[in-house]
């Protein structure tokens, strides 16, 4: 039977906040912050990534959220859905020019659903994402494919925004705390209708959370993760009114050195070039950009242009997530990382 489509906030998204609704810096700790942090609203684990095996390649995405209901908080019942678990799942074929995907959603507890606080530690059904010592592991058998992969950080955790505090808006409670772990060196196994690929590559992990998330004015944002080939890592991301303008940007550039340069509001610009519209949704979707940030101007471009994933069984979202290259001033190809592009379907709201 089809479950009535839940509208989550993906990341980012919840009703307008009150100022005094701002969270408060906080210097965070691991490996405790990689765990969960039930007593806030949303959460997500995501790692996403390239990969190859015998000059066939792939990218995958692999997303945990948790949310946390609200009306239920009070209730005594061990039955009561204090908290809910998604999660999704994809595979980008890029020579068989095609996106698998899945998802699953359960309430918390019983076994079947759970996050630990005390470490990363996700179970959803038979799909997990676990660390195992330092190595982050994701095991998703999934409709049509499987993931079964090991992460392993190759650099220290990258803290987004202000030492991990991340604005989101003009709003002081318009913000979340995240981090990043790029340049994860990443091998395993990938099944894919029956063939199985013992592949290697890069992946980018984001671990973010919050209360109260976007402006009343955005429909939805733009954001890329990008893995350098130098070693370096570029995170940029706009919020987007109903007409197209940037609400609020920003995002941050490490160098294969360490040295970290954290964006300021007005120093990235998202310029949406050709476009791609879904024959599922009708939605068009914006499948390269130019981007300007402090660290030089890009172009940014999808490596398939029908990367659009229908969350409507779980998330209730559709919105667009996939693998794409990172192209310098110069032309050349520099990186490779994950584009999101949310609110082009519809504008996201709860």
């Amino acid at each position: 039977m089809r479950r009535r489509p839940l509208l989550l906030a993906l990341p980012w998204l919840a009703a307008a906040a009150r100022a005094d609704d701002a969270l408060p810096p906080r210097k965070l700790v691991f490996p405790r912050d990689h765990g969960a942090h039930p007593e806030l609203r949303t959460e997500w684990w995501y790692i996403t990534g390239q990969v190859a095996a015998g000059g066939r390649v792939f990218g995958f995405q692999v997303t945990f959220f948790r949310s946390r209901v609200d009306a239920t908080q009070q209730m005594r019942s061990r039955f009561a859905a204090k908290q809910l678990l998604f999660a999704h799942a994809a595979v980008t074929d890029v020579q068989g020019r095609k996106l698998w995907h899945d998802q699953r959603i359960a309430r918390a507890g019983f076994g079947v659903a759970e996050a630990s606080e005390q470490d990363a530690a996700l179970v959803l059904q038979d799909w997990s994402l676990r660390r195992e010592g330092e190595v982050w592991v994701a095991r998703l058998p999934a409709t049509d494919f499987a993931l079964e992969l090991r992460c392993t950080p190759t650099q220290p955790v990258l803290l987004q925004g202000a030492q991990g505090l991340s604005r989101k808006g003009p709003e002081a409670a318009q913000a979340s705390y995240y981090y990043s772990l790029p340049q994860l060196a990443t091998a395993g196994r990938l099944t894919l209708r029956g063939a199985n690929f013992d592949v290697a590559g890069k992946a980018w992990l984001d671990h973010e959370w919050s209360e109260a998330l976007l402006h009343p004015e955005a429909v939805g944002w733009d954001w890329i993760g990008m893995n350098l080939d130098d070693g370096s890592a570029l995170t940029a991301f706009r919020l987007r009114r109903k007409d197209g303008s940037t609400l609020w940007d920003g995002g941050s550039y490490r160098s294969a050195k360490g040295d970290l340069y954290i964006a300021s509001p007005g120093e990235t610009q998202f310029s949406p070039q050709r476009k791609w519209t879904s024959p599922a949704s009708n939605a068009t979707y914006p499948v390269e950009w130019i981007l300007r940030t402090p660290a030089d101007f890009y172009r940014v471009r999808a490596v398939v242009d029908n990367q659009e994933l229908d969350s409507r069984g779980s998330t209730g979202a559709i919105y667009w997530e996939g693998l794409a290259e990172l192209i310098d001033s110069n032309a050349r190809v520099v990186g490779r990382g994950y584009l999101e592009m949310t609110g082009y379907a519809s504008r996201l709201r709860l």
